[in-house]
Order: structure tokens, then sequence, then C-alpha cells
């Protein structure tokens, strides 16, 4: 079995870990979104448990990402802690592919139970498609830029896009804290990488945001206008939103 630990909590990772030393897991622990994100870009799981107060991002985030993007989640079952949850929120989470509530303090025959309610899932579910198969229909969205970029070749394009999801955090906390602070020439040359970078993965839209966001700092920066502020935070946040998507 592997288990994805989603919890920033050092005592509450320590007890999930020695409540399944015995259960034959194995677990992999995180403690942000984006680190969680990242994991399950670069591998799969079988169970995803998750706290949904993380430190920056919400753990709600983190289920909303694997509902629009299921390859992500592939075949894992979703389960959250929570310190009380009222229906309308529990049937909201239901609706982001939820199926077990471990209400904090945990119980260990609740911790086990949800692990051996995934193996069930696991060892009935219908088989899934090869990694390759994967990658290739992921490609193919985007032939235009294999073909353009990539001389056709499905798999560098793949490995482009695996370095560029491992990058993509680092980017947001950049971005973030020159966003936060008015650091404009630091943005503008994020910006000029990540409009790069979009376009190459077949992304325009999302390119043409970082072209907007640059051409907005340089101004800032050049003028130092004060008054382009709100344009330069709607901008960051409308490419964070993109980059938090391709994670």
């Amino acid at each position: 079995m592997r288990v994805l630990l989603v919890e920033d909590d050092p005592s509450l990772q320590r007890f999930v870990a020695m409540a399944l030393e015995d259960e034959d897991v194995r677990l992999q622990g995180c403690t942000s979104v984006d680190e969680a994100l990242l994991s399950l870009a670069t591998q799969a799981f079988d169970l995803v448990i998750s706290d949904l107060m993380l430190p920056g991002r919400h753990g709600n985030e983190l289920l909303a990402t694997l509902s629009e993007r299921p390859e992500l989640r592939g075949q894992a079952m979703l389960a959250v802690f929570s310190a009380g949850l009222n229906g309308q929120v529990r049937q909201q989470l239901e609706g982001l592919g939820v199926s077990r509530f471990l209400v904090k303090p945990c119980s260990l025959a609740d911790l086990r139970a949800c692990v051996q309610d995934a193996r069930t899932l696991r060892d009935t579910a219908s088989p899934v498609a090869p990694a390759e198969d994967s990658a290739r229909a992921t490609a193919s969205v985007h032939q235009t830029a294999v073909e353009e970029f990539f001389g056709g070749n499905a798999g560098l394009y793949q490995a482009f896009l695996a370095r560029c999801r491992a990058q993509f955090p680092q980017d947001i906390a950049r971005g973030r804290d020159a966003a936060r602070l008015g650091q404009h020439q630091p943005l503008r040359h994020l910006a000029h990488s990540l409009k790069s970078v979009l376009q190459t993965l077949g992304y325009p839209d999302a390119a043409a945001l970082a072209r907007e966001l640059e051409d907005l700092a340089q101004q800032a920066g050049e003028r130092q206008d004060v008054d382009s502020t709100a344009a330069i935070q709607d901008r960051w946040l409308r490419l964070e939103a993109e980059l938090s998507r391709l994670i």
C-alpha cells in the first residue's frame, strides 16, 4: 500500500507512522499542498490522507486540483483529517471525491480501517492504463508544442514537463514574495522566464499572462508607478493559479 500523508503537525505524523508500521504500508509524508502535488505528479498512491488546515494553501485546494486533474489522483482513495465538520462542508468535500473523514483526535482503529478500505478498493479496481499510455495521451493534448519545440519527441516533452512541475512551487514562492514586497525587477525576470517556459509547454494563454506581468513590472520599475500595483497583483494571482494547476 502506497500512502501519502499531507500533514504539518509532527506529532500526528509520528502517530500515523507508528500506527501503520505493521500494516505493510509505504508511507510518504509532506507538509503542504505544493509538496503533495509534486509527489502526486511523480508517483502513484493508493491512499491520500490530508489535513485541511495546512500552511500556505488550504487542503481544499489540493482536493479541488485532484478533482480537476484526475490523472494526478489516479486510483487513490481520498481521506481527510478534521476537527469537526458540519454537514454542508462534508457534502462539499464528498463532491471533491473524499470518501473517509478521520476526526481528530483520530483513533488507531479508524486509521487502520481507512487503510483497509483503500486496500480493498485497490485490489478490486479495474486495471489502470500503463504510464506510457498516460504520457502519450498528455503529449497529444499539446501536440503542436511537441512538434514545434521538441522535434516530435513526446518523451522529451514529458521529461521537460516533469522538471518544470518540480520547479513551479519554487517559482510560486518567489513570485508571491516579489509581488507582496513590490520588487518589480525580480518579478519581471521571473515572468520573463515563465513566459518562455509556458509557451514551450503549449500553454499560450498562460504565457500571454506572464508576458502581461513582465510588461507591467518593467513599466512600474522604470516609472516608479505605484498605480500599477493593483494590476500587477491581479496578473500575478492569475498566473499563480495557472502554475498551481500545472503542478
